[in-house]
C-alpha cells in the first residue's frame, strides 16, 4: 500500500503529519507534502494529523483525487 498527498495539501503550512513521520518519508515542495512510496512504512501515524485531510491510501483515495496518483 502507498500513502499519498492530495490536493487539498496545496498552500496548506501545517506540518505536523510530517513530524510524526518515523522514517522521515515525507518531502516539503514549494506548495505542498509528498511521500516517498519507497520510505514510507504504511504506519498510518500521519493520517490523523493532517489537518486538511489531504493523506490517503491508494486504495481509497476518492475519485475526485485518483489524478494524484
Amino acid at each position: 500500500m502507498t500513502y499519498i498527498v492530495a490536493e487539498p495539501c496545496i498552500e496548506c503550512k501545517y506540518t505536523d503529519c510530517a513530524a510524526v513521520c518515523p522514517v522521515e518519508a515525507f518531502h516539503e515542495l514549494p506548495d505542498r507534502l509528498l511521500i516517498n512510496p519507497d520510505t514510507c512504512i504504511d504506519c498510518d501515524a500521519c493520517l490523523p494529523e493532517c489537518p486538511v485531510e489531504a493523506i490517503f491510501s491508494d486504495m481509497s483515495i476518492p475519485e475526485e483525487y485518483t489524478e494524484w496518483l
